[in-house]
C-alpha cells in the first residue's frame, strides 16, 4: 500500500524538471499524471472482483510484478512517450494493490480486530499522500529525479518475497470463473472518457466543442451500457445487488465526499504553501506536516479503540463532523495567515478524514458477504477515487479562474516603477504558473493574495459534500463488529451452501413426512372402501367393523 500511493505522489513536486529534461510540453505534462491516474482508478474495481473468483496471492503477486516492471522502465525512460505508456503499466499494478490489500486483511483479520490495522493502513496512506510530495523534493534535488521512480523498488521486491515466503490465505471454494469482459470493456472506455474530458476540458479543448460533445456522449452510453450488462452478467464487476445493501450505498455517498476532500488537500494544501506563502517545494512539504500528524495519529488511535472496543459510529460520526469543520476552516485562509492558525485547520481536516476514510471499508467489510468482500471493498475504493479526481479537477478550473480575476482586480491600476515588475507582469500575462519568490515585492503581494484567496474559495465546494458524508454515516445501520475472520466466514458460508444443496437433494429423492402422511391416508381410504373383511371375519360393509 505505502508503495502504491508513494509512486504516486513521489514525483509531483519534480514533474515540472521531469518534461522539461524529456522535452515535453504541458500536454505531456498532463498526460503523465493522468495516464496513472486513469489505469488505478479503471483497475480498481476489475481487481477486486478477480480477488471474489481466482487465487489471491497471485494476484496481489501480479500487482506488485506490474508495479516493479512499471516503476522500473519509468526511471530509464527518455521521452514523454514512454513515461507515459509505462506510468499506465505503473497504474495497473498501484490499483491492484490498493484494492487486494485492504481484502487479504478482510481475509485473515476479523472487523473486530481488523479496526487497528485499517488504522496502520490509513496511516501508512497519509504519510505516502502528504509527504510523498517533501520526499519527492529532497530526493530529487539530492539525486536527481530518476531516483524517485527507484526509491519504492526496494520496498516493493522486499513485500514481494516475504508475501511468497510468509502469506498463507484460505482457499476459495471451487467454481467455474466467469470473467465480465463486456462490463470491463464498457466501464473502461466510460471512465476514462470522463476522467480525460474533466481533466482535459477547458484547457484543451472547450466544453461547448464538438470534441467535448462526443467524448462525454460516449463516456455516457458507455457507463449506461455497463449499467445494464451488469444486471444480466454471471459475474458483474459492480453487482449491483450491492446497492441494495443500504451499508455499502451510504458508505459509498460518504466515499465520494471523503475523496474530494482528501484529493483536495494533498493537492491545494501544496499550492498555498508555494504560491500564497512563497514556499519552495520542500518547505512546503515540512509545513504541511501538522496534516500528516492529525491524520496518521487519528487513523492508528481510533483503529486500534475500534479494535479495543467494538464500536465504531461514534468515532465515525465525530470524524466527520471533524472534516465539515477543517474544510471550512480551510475557506479562512489567506496568504498572510498565521501559521499556527492554519497548522489548527489542517490537524482538525486531517484527523477527521483518519477516522472516516479507512473505516468506511471496514464497516462494508462488515456488514457484506465474503463472497463480494473483494467487489464490495475496492467499489467504496473506486467511487472514492473518481470523485476525488473529478472534484479536483472542478475545483482546479475554479481556481485558476479566481485567481485570474482576483489578479486582474489587484493590478487595476497598478504602474510598473522599475523594468524587474515590468517584466514580472509580462511573464503573468502568458498564463504561466509563476515563481512566487523571485517576483518583486510588490508584485508579488498581489499574486500571493490572489492565490491565498483562490484556494480558499475552492475548499467551499468541498465544505456540502462534507455536509453530505456527515448525513450518509450517520444513517449508517449501527451493525455490531463480527469476530470471525472473512475466511471463517466463508467457510460458514460454505458449509451453509453444502447444507442447503444436501437438503434439497434429498428432498426431492424422499418425501417429506407430510406427503408421506397424505399418500398413507390416500391409500387406507380406497382400502376401507372395498371389500375388507375385519379381524373377527364379518363382511367390511359389516355394522361391528
Amino acid at each position: 500500500m505505502f508503495v502504491a500511493v508513494l509512486s504516486g505522489t513521489v514525483v509531483s513536486t519534480s514533474m515540472p524538471r521531469i518534461i522539461a529534461d524529456l522535452g515535453g510540453d504541458q500536454a505531456a505534462y498532463t498526460w503523465v499524471i493522468t495516464a496513472s491516474l486513469l489505469a488505478t482508478a479503471v483497475s480498481t474495481p476489475i481487481w477486486g472482483k478477480l480477488a471474489d473468483l481466482v487465487n489471491r496471492k497471485v494476484l496481489l503477486q501480479l500487482a506488485i510484478g506490474l508495479f516493479v516492471v512499471g516503476t522500473a522502465i519509468a526511471g530509464f525512460a527518455q521521452d514523454t512517450t514512454t513515461l507515459i505508456a509505462v506510468r499506465v503499466i505503473q497504474g495497473l499494478g498501484a490499483g491492484g494493490l490498493m484494492s487486494l490489500v485492504m481484502i487479504i486483511v478482510a481475509l485473515i483479520i476479523s472487523p473486530r480486530e481488523r479496526g487497528k490495522y485499517m488504522g496502520v493502513v490509513g496511516g501508512i496512506m497519509a504519510v505516502a499522500t502528504i509527504g510523498g510530495p517533501l520526499l519527492g523534493g529532497v530526493v530529487t534535488d539530492a539525486w536527481g529525479w530518476r531516483a524517485n521512480f527507484f526509491l519504492p523498488l526496494p520496498l516493493a521486491i522486499i513485500a514481494l518475497v516475504l508475501i511468497q515466503l510468509t502469506l498463507h490465505l484460505p482457499q476459495l471454494p471451487k467454481r467455474k470463473v466467469k470473467i465480465d469482459y463486456a462490463g470491463a470493456i464498457l466501464m473502461a472506455v466510460g471512465v476514462s472518457l470522463l476522467l480525460v474530458w474533466v481533466t482535459l476540458g477547458g484547457s484543451e479543448f472547450e466544453w461547448s466543442s464538438v470534441t467535448s460533445l462526443v467524448m462525454i456522449g460516449i463516456a455516457a452510453a458507455s457507463l449506461i451500457a455497463f449499467v445494464v450488462v451488469e444486471f444480466f452478467v454471471a459475474e458483474p464487476i459492480v453487482p449491483m445487488a450491492l446497492f441494495k445493501n443500504r451499508t455499502f450505498t451510504l458508505a459509498v455517498v460518504a466515499s465520494i465526499a471523503i475523496g474530494v476532500a482528501m484529493f483536495a488537500t494533498s493537492v491545494f494544501l501544496a499550492q498555498y504553501f508555494q504560491l500564497a506563502r512563497g514556499a519552495t517545494p520542500t518547505e512546503s512539504g515540512l509545513m504541511t506536516i501538522p496534516m500528516i500528524v492529525g491524520q496518521m495519529g487519528a487513523s492508528i488511535l481510533i483503529g486500534a479503540l475500534i479494535s479495543r472496543f467494538g464500536k465504531w459510529k461514534g468515532f465515525m460520526v465525530l470524524g466527520s463532523l471533524l472534516v465539515v469543520a477543517g474544510t471550512f476552516l480551510m475557506t479562512t485562509l489567506r496568504y498572510d495567515t498565521d501559521y499556527l492558525w492554519v497548522s489548527v485547520a489542517m490537524v482538525v481536516l486531517g484527523a477527521g478524514l483518519g477516522m472516516v476514510m479507512q473505516n468506511l471499508t471496514l464497516v462494508v467489510q462488515n456488514d457484506t458477504p465474503v463472497s463480494q468482500l473483494g467487489a464490495a471493498s475496492s467499489n467504496v475504493n473506486f467511487f472514492r477515487s473518481i470523485a476525488g479526481t473529478i472534484g479536483v479537477t472542478v475545483m482546479g478550473s475554479l481556481l485558476a479562474t479566481t485567481v485570474q480575476d482576483h489578479i486582474t482586480s489587484g493590478f487595476a491600476g497598478f504602474v510598473p516603477s522599475t523594468p524587474e515588475e515590468a517584466e514580472a507582469l509580462q511573464g503573468l500575462a502568458s498564463g504561466a504558473v509563476p515563481n512566487v519568490h523571485e517576483l518583486p515585492d510588490a508584485i508579488r503581494v498581489v499574486i500571493e493574495s490572489a492565490y491565498g484567496h483562490g484556494i480558499a474559495d475552492v475548499f467551499w465546494i468541498a465544505v456540502p459534500l462534507a455536509v453530505l458524508s456527515l448525513i450518509a454515516i450517520a444513517f449508517l445501520p449501527n451493525k455490531p463488529l463480527s469476530t470471525k475472520t472473512a475466511a471463517e466466514s466463508l467457510a460458514d458460508e460454505v458449509e451453509d451452501a453444502v447444507i442447503d444443496l444436501a437438503e434439497a437433494e434429498i428432498g426431492a429423492a424422499v418425501p417429506s413426512a407430510e406427503s408421506y402422511d397424505e399418500r398413507a391416508r390416500r391409500e387406507l381410504v380406497s382400502t376401507t372402501t372395498g371389500s375388507v373383511t375385519s379381524v373377527d371375519g364379518a363382511d367390511a360393509s359389516g355394522s361391528r367393523r
